[in-house]
């Protein structure tokens, strides 16, 4: 087996650039001996998709740097909570909507503590400040403010997001609070600004403030571009909700991790050694500068591992010598203690002139995650062929990407990448055959949050 074929195996990057006109988007795994540094609320990690290269030639690799929170006892002190909740009380809500969501905030406010911010925004045509941000204190009046809620009227969401972003920077100035904007909506934005483009540059924007926006879509008929578009640019999580009979769950899901952050403001520079070329971040929004990779993050919750992945290009070396690829840098703020940390870790590479030993050093949790993410933009992708009602092109580059997914599930032996590969079949047939349902469309976006995110729910069901 040649370099060439090695080479090949990961072709289908360049072709996913294309396919969204961009860079490439994924996220990563580990990889053989990294070299990793720590402290009690985070651990860093720099890892490598093949730690041994070949020697013969110019070679694609990706490189991951993870993020690991550390679980914190659970009757350890914690910061304080600044949350919003922003509700879509439009008459599209009325019955059982509007009354689960209800539920839902109520048993949100009985977890929090007297110390915790939080405030109520909803919005119809609209918008009204039922709850101004202050400490929680006693719940009962919180509580019957939340049952008068009723539904009427149109879809202000924007306006719903503004509001509940200034009711938030009422505590942002105070250094222990940790921010989240949890956002409800049923349908489509019909007052005020309402595209993913406008929504996108508000997320943006709350990102910098440090606030996340995580956003809830229930049913069949909200905008799930707008509501991706949202979360993902602010750094929040995203959530396609079928049956409001759910809402409780996620709003309890969203709310664990809020109350878990164990950092804020990360931030991680990756330095790439003479000889590699970083050519893009795998699914975020990083940059690149000559041979520095940056990437920022909001915040990282206790027992989660986040990452990002980069692809790169390596220039050859001697068979049997080794050298360092690359070096990263941390920095975050630890909610907990108040004080800023700053971590280093660095991978290494080594070469070998033998096809077989680098195969054989193959990490196959990147290649999944890889794969899984390459497939992510495949899919978002199709969306946009299939509401051109272009079924059988987006069917065709589904296609495309999952002959070379099937490369590197054969050349490495990668069972995982196989059941992928599989279940992408299957869904370029259906598009083929039938398009895309709502709810398929929505599972679609909340499935590619989910992968690029690193979430652990992304879609409910009934």
């Amino acid at each position: 087996m040649g370099t060439s074929l090695l080479m090949k195996t990961y072709s289908f990057s360049r072709l996913a650039a294309v396919l969204i006109g961009g860079l490439f988007l994924a996220s990563g795994a580990t990889a053989a001996s990294p070299r990793s540094s720590g402290t009690d609320a985070v651990r860093m990690r720099l890892e490598l998709d093949r730690p041994v290269l070949p020697s013969t030639g110019t070679e694609r690799a990706v490189v991951r740097v993870s993020l690991e929170g550390a679980h914190r006892p659970r009757l350890q002190v914690r910061p304080p909570v600044n949350l919003c909740l922003v509700i879509d009380r439009s008459g599209s809500m009325s019955g059982e909507k509007i009354q689960r969501a209800k539920e839902a905030a109520i048993e949100v406010v009985r977890r929090l503590d007297p110390d915790d911010a939080f405030s109520l925004v909803v919005y119809n045509s609209g918008v009204e400040t039922l709850i101004p941000a202050r400490r929680i204190g006693n719940r009962a009046g919180v509580e019957s403010t939340i049952e008068s809620i009723f539904a009427s009227g149109g879809t202000a969401l924007h306006g719903g997001v503004v509001r509940g972003a200034s009711e938030l920077r009422v505590f942002t100035e105070d250094p222990r609070y940790v921010h989240r904007m949890i956002l409800l909506s049923d349908g489509q934005a019909n007052v005020g600004p309402s595209t993913p483009v406008e929504l996108a540059r508000l997320g943006t924007n709350l990102l910098r403030e440090g606030i996340s926006v995580t956003t809830v879509g229930v049913g069949l008929d909200f905008n799930e571009d707008l509501m991706t578009q949202l979360a993902q640019r602010s750094d929040g999580n995203t959530y396609f909700v079928e049956s409001s009979r759910d809402l409780a769950r996620i709003f309890n899901a969203e709310l664990g991790d809020v109350l878990s952050v164990v950092a804020r403001r990360v931030v991680v520079k990756i330095e790439f050694s003479e000889g590699v070329r970083p050519l893009g971040f795998v699914g975020r929004d990083g940059s690149i500068r000559g041979q520095e990779a940056e990437l920022a993050l909001n915040q990282l919750y206790g027992g989660q591992d986040k990452f990002a992945l980069i692809e790169v290009e390596v220039s050859p070396a001697k068979a049997g010598s080794e050298r360092e690829l690359a070096r990263a840098q941390l920095q975050y703020d630890d909610p907990l203690v108040q004080r800023e940390v700053k971590l280093q870790a660095q991978a290494n590479v080594r070469f070998s002139s033998n096809d077989r030993e680098v195969i054989a050093s193959a990490n196959r949790s990147v290649q999944t995650d890889y794969a899984r993410n390459v497939t992510a933009v495949a899919k978002e992708a199709a969306i946009v062929l299939v509401d051109a009602q272009k079924r059988e092109e987006a069917a065709s580059q589904l296609r495309a990407r999952n002959a070379e997914l099937a490369s590197i599930a054969k050349v490495y032996g990668n069972s995982e990448v196989g059941r992928l590969v599989d279940d992408n079949a299957q869904a370029a047939e259906q598009i083929e055959r039938e398009g895309l349902s709502k709810a398929s469309r929505k599972m679609y976006k909340a499935s590619s949050a989910q992968t690029i995110n690193q979430q652990s729910t992304s879609s409910v069901s009934p």
